[in-house]
């Protein structure tokens, strides 16, 4: 049972019988004497998929949601939902948009990720920490500009835009941090 003082983003807590996961905190102290510290978190209701803001008290108890974790391969994508294979006993699930949340610019057909369950039922994904992304649209590099430090809007195979070094190009395979969104490096060149 953590303390709300202890919750950074990505942190799984219950409140009022309902799962969230952090995305973003903040602490708050204020200058009067004998004032408690705030803890402000955005979460993700991991039942809806619905951001929401909480303000607690630094030494307020949360309790641990009873989360299982299974893992899954992205079989596809249609209408109204995705779909997901478990590995083990090849059962299928499917997931609303809601509830895959930003993840979905991720998703490529028979990547293997984890399925996060609350009391038996799917309700959000939780991605790998880094993913190896094919850039399909971007500007040229020019030569020379592989020193400095400006960078580019690139969209990858699954339409997420990054920002990119200038020497990157169209056809480059880069490793893309999954909780933040950004270029960390250059995996390999296609030949063309």
């Amino acid at each position: 049972m953590p303390q709300s003082s202890d919750l950074k983003r990505g942190a799984r807590f219950l409140y009022e019988g309902v799962p969230f996961q952090v995305t973003d905190m903040s602490t708050q102290s204020p200058s009067a004497r004998g004032a408690t510290t705030l803890v402000k978190v955005k979460a993700r209701d991991l039942l809806s998929g619905q951001l929401k803001s909480y303000t607690f008290k630094a030494s307020d108890r949360l309790d641990d949601p009873d989360i299982e974790m299974r893992k899954v391969q992205y079989l596809y994508r249609d209408d109204d939902a995705f779909h997901f294979m478990d590995l083990d006993s090849y059962e299928q699930y499917r997931l609303v948009p809601d509830n895959v949340g930003d993840a979905a610019e991720y998703l490529i057909e028979e990547l293997e990720l984890r399925l996060m369950f609350f009391n038996g039922l799917p309700v959000s994904v939780e991605l790998p920490k880094a993913m190896d992304m094919e850039i399909v649209q971007c500007d040229p590099g020019l030569k020379g500009d592989t020193v400095t430090n400006v960078s580019k809007a690139a969209t990858l195979a699954t339409g997420l835009i990054v920002q990119v070094p200038l020497f990157i190009n169209q056809g480059d395979v880069i490793r893309v941090d999954t909780a933040e969104g950004r270029y960390v490096e250059r995996v390999s060149v296609v030949k063309r």
